[in-house]
């Protein structure tokens, strides 16, 4: 009972002595940072410059969309193909040679 013990006892201080550097190191970084953080605005203050961004991520996914339906028009085709058989080799098919 007391070697089995000893062995999780061992098991757990092998695991704490790997995760505690990493835990130790994130904390550090993450202190490090506190103070040289700047607030910066992410969106323009004049309602001018908010339009040209609203209006550039509508044609953004305006275009997004319009390449979905595209590639769903495709995908429509070569199902139809595949359905009539154009996909396939004819043997008896002539060959221009």
């Amino acid at each position: 009972m007391k070697q089995k013990f000893m062995t999780w006892v061992k098991s757990r201080l092998a695991v704490m002595g790997y995760a505690l550097p990493l835990v130790v190191l994130s904390i550090i970084c993450g202190l490090s940072t506190v103070g040289a953080e700047e607030k910066v605005p992410v969106f323009p203050q004049s309602t001018y410059d908010a339009y040209i961004i609203y209006q550039n991520l509508a044609i953004f996914w305006i275009f997004i969309l319009g390449l979905i339906i595209i590639i769903l028009m495709k995908l429509r085709e070569i199902e139809r193909t595949q359905k009539l058989g154009a996909d396939n080799d004819n043997e008896d098919a002539p060959r221009l040679e």
